[in-house]
């Protein structure tokens, strides 16, 4: 009880700021609207090409079967192939200059067509819409490559030709075409459907990315109040009174992130609502999903308050590190932009943050239609994150009882 005693303190304290509606309600909404709109009028770009970038290896480009699959993909509306040594694709994925790599292996087009097994490789970021559109594009052409090669095959045996070599290729061109036919109508709708999402990357609406952007920035800020709190207490020397009654210094640390937590998730709470019923964002779509996002974004976040406040020896430091944090998990973490446009070691060093697997949790419902399993590695690390940050404010919290 003495726990929940001291986190009502500290949110009667903070209520009574007349500033934490500011910080907690205010400024968020109208950051909100604002880089919608300016991710609406970025969108509106016709002279870039959106379509997805992949490198292709390919070491017998004049292969029957490579020929043919990479003719194919040349055409597409939605990916933009580019050809390359494997050394220069791998190089171009990890700088993020192509979003996936497709390496066709030496002799696959003769074992494939002797029926032996032969596979190709796509690199690419599962996680990303990007890496995902890739493999549902690929996925339909060379299914029906490798079929009309089997169909081919059987063919050849079937007639029993003296020259079956001939006759399958024969066989082969046949059955590609009627592919071709038979699939035109269908492989044209999940191109354009993937065209539609490349070159509108909100999905369709712009604060899908403004909307958890603006959530994650102002869930670090907005503790600035609760950490401020704690640093009045120490000041007062409230802090070093608590920690000589027989309240424990666990219990004195939990109440304080208690509170930090209750107003990350209060606030975290208030702008999703918003962005389900005013701004069209479809949280709700996964609603548990986004439970356990919002959870485990206030324990981390409350965690690296509680961190700060024990730091911050004043008020003015809780802003100073506040803002710090803000900018420098907001910039890097994908909160203003989506990471995959920055590319490079950016991007690479952008990922491991923790507001990048927020963002990436939440893109994945909102921007790629996915849903409850694909939140759980984003839960999964805020929860670390969350601990890593608890344990280094408590061993800070035990030099101050020292």
């Amino acid at each position: 009880m003495r726990i929940f005693d001291l986190a009502l303190k500290d949110l009667s304290q903070m209520f009574r700021d007349k500033r934490s509606l500011l910080f907690l309600v205010a400024m968020p909404i109208v950051f909100t609207f604002f880089m919608g709109f300016a991710y609406r009028n970025t969108g509106d770009d016709a002279n870039v090409d959106h379509r997805i970038p992949l490198a292709v290896v390919d070491p017998e480009p004049k292969a029957l079967l490579n020929l043919t699959l990479v003719t194919r993909l040349e055409a597409s509306d939605s990916i933009r192939i580019e050809k390359m040594t494997e050394a220069d694709a791998m190089a171009a994925f990890y700088k993020g200059d192509v979003a996936g790599v497709l390496v066709i292996p030496l002799g696959f087009s003769e074992q494939v067509s002797a029926g032996n097994e032969a596979q190709m490789t796509l690199i690419a970021d599962s996680t990303s819409a990007q890496g995902q559109s890739l493999y549902q594009l690929l996925r339909v052409p060379i299914s029906q490559l490798m079929s009309a090669v089997a169909a081919s095959r059987e063919t050849a045996d079937i007639v029993n030709a003296e020259n079956p070599s001939a006759e399958q290729s024969v066989a082969f061109e046949l059955a590609w075409g009627k592919w071709t036919e038979a699939s035109k109508v269908s492989l044209v709708k999940t191109e354009q459907a993937v065209t539609e999402e490349s070159s509108d990357w909100t999905g369709g609406n712009p604060y899908n990315q403004s909307s958890p952007g603006i959530l994650v920035q102002f869930a670090i800020f907005g503790l600035v109040t609760s950490a401020q709190i704690l640093v009045q207490e120490k000041k007062s020397r409230t802090l070093q009174r608590l920690i000589t009654t027989n309240m424990k210094s666990w219990e004195i640390v939990a109440g304080h992130m208690l509170a930090m937590f209750t107003i990350t998730f209060l606030q975290t709470s208030m702008l999703v609502l918003f962005g389900q019923w005013v701004l069209e964002v479809d949280y709700l779509r996964e609603p548990l999903a986004v439970l356990l996002i919002a959870v485990t974004l206030g324990l981390w976040v409350s965690s690296m308050g509680l961190l700060i406040g024990v730091i911050a020896k004043e008020e003015q430091q809780v802003i100073l590190y506040s803002m710090i944090a803000m900018f420098l998990f907001s910039a890097l973490g994908g909160t203003w932009f989506p990471l995959e446009a920055a590319g490079g070691s950016f991007a690479a060093i952008g990922k491991a943050m923790p507001s990048a697997w927020a963002m990436n949790g939440l893109q994945n419902i909102l921007i790629r239609g996915l849903g409850l399993e694909s939140v759980w590695m984003a839960v999964g690390m805020l929860f670390v994150y969350a601990i890593l940050f608890f344990v280094l404010a408590v061993w800070r919290f035990r030099k101050i009882e020292m």
